[in-house]
């Protein structure tokens, strides 16, 4: 006997097509990303009072900031930083990359999550761990958040003077000093090499390079964000460069492929220095190129972690050239019988 069919529920009738719909806001975000849910911009207005003037209502009635706006989004990444982070004293000099901090977060978690598993599924905690940042740039994110998080030890590197000091500034008003060192590389031509002091051991490299061959190239892909989010008013005068930036964080000749590829030569040279290399990669179309020149620099094992913001996609390669035995013996002299804490 067949049984009878339950009813279809009935179809919820569509909304007007004039409503606006909030998006999902950083639904994929990593789990230990303290970034979950919406703002709570009251809070964040209490600890950073002068974030009250950027503060608008945005198109789906939720309050949210003018992203068109480097100073909004500067003074919106200082609250970020005081609210989640403890950082007391931030600030940037105009024009400098002014990177969103919850993706920044997600890249320093999921490298956690890399090193927990080969890890017996723990993370490696503590003054212990060493972090090579590969461009720190003048916000100095990355190793405010690595440490906050995971109390790890960061060495910051860039090539402009500028952002170093600007750096400096942000870790000596802070009291990182212990925790966070940064050193320029002076010859502009290279990343890696003649950057590392022969004793010394990074459990992790980061990097977020240079996304684009050209200004011209650069300046497109702001004004292709700013299309996508609903911000192309021909009315209005929008910034050229999206979050600000410098030519050396926003394009080199040859763009993210020559210049990861690069990374990738140069990383060869300091295999046993690093546990984990790894770099940012914007465009998933530049996977194979990378992927190839992986293979040919003799790299043992590599691995492509996606990530997802919102409706933004993003990835890091990582990889290293030492053999399961050798990253075992690695992690037994550095982090095994040490106080992580």
């Amino acid at each position: 006997m067949t049984a009878p069919r339950s009813p279809k529920p009935a179809r919820p009738k569509s909304k007007p097509a004039t409503e606006a719909t909030a998006p999902r806001e950083k639904a994929s975000l990593h789990p230990r990303n303290r970034h979950q849910g919406r703002y709570d911009f009251p809070a964040l207005i209490k600890s950073t009072p002068e974030l009250a003037k950027f503060v608008i209502i945005n198109p789906y009635g939720k309050e949210s900031i003018d992203f068109a706006s480097p100073e909004a989004v500067r003074v919106f990444n200082r609250a970020l930083l005081k609210s989640f982070y403890g950082i007391a004293h931030w600030d940037i000099p105009a024009d400098y990359l002014c990177p969103p901090v919850p993706g920044r977060a997600d890249y320093v978690h999921f490298l956690a999550d890399l090193l927990a598993s080969h890890n017996g599924g723990e993370i490696p905690r503590g003054a212990a761990v060493k972090v090579l940042d590969v461009g720190t740039g003048a916000n100095c994110v990355y190793p405010l958040i690595g440490h906050s998080d995971y109390r790890w030890h960061f060495l910051g590197s860039e090539i402009d003077p500028t952002a170093i000091a600007s750096a400096k500034a942000i870790v000596q008003s802070n009291g990182l000093n212990k925790a966070i060192q940064l050193r320029q590389q002076t010859n502009r031509k290279q990343i890696l090499l003649g950057l590392l002091e022969d004793g010394e051991r990074f459990d992790l490299t980061m990097c977020n390079p240079p996304f684009h061959a050209s200004l011209e190239e650069a300046t497109k892909g702001s004004q292709r964000k700013w299309r996508a989010l609903g911000k192309a008013d021909p009315k209005r005068k929008l910034p050229v460069l999206n979050f600000g930036g410098q030519a050396a964080e926003l394009w080199c000749e040859g763009g993210e492929v020559r210049f990861v590829t690069q990374l990738i030569s140069e990383s060869v040279q300091v295999a046993g220095q690093v546990l984990w290399f790894s770099t940012l990669v914007s465009k998933a179309s530049n996977l194979p190129a990378i992927q190839s020149a992986l293979k040919k620099a003799g790299a043992l094992h590599s691995q492509v972690v996606e990530m997802s913001q919102g409706q933004k996609q993003s990835r890091f390669v990582a990889w290293t050239f030492q053999d399961e035995a050798q990253q075992q013996a690695w992690r037994k002299a550095r982090w095994v019988r040490k106080d992580l804490g």
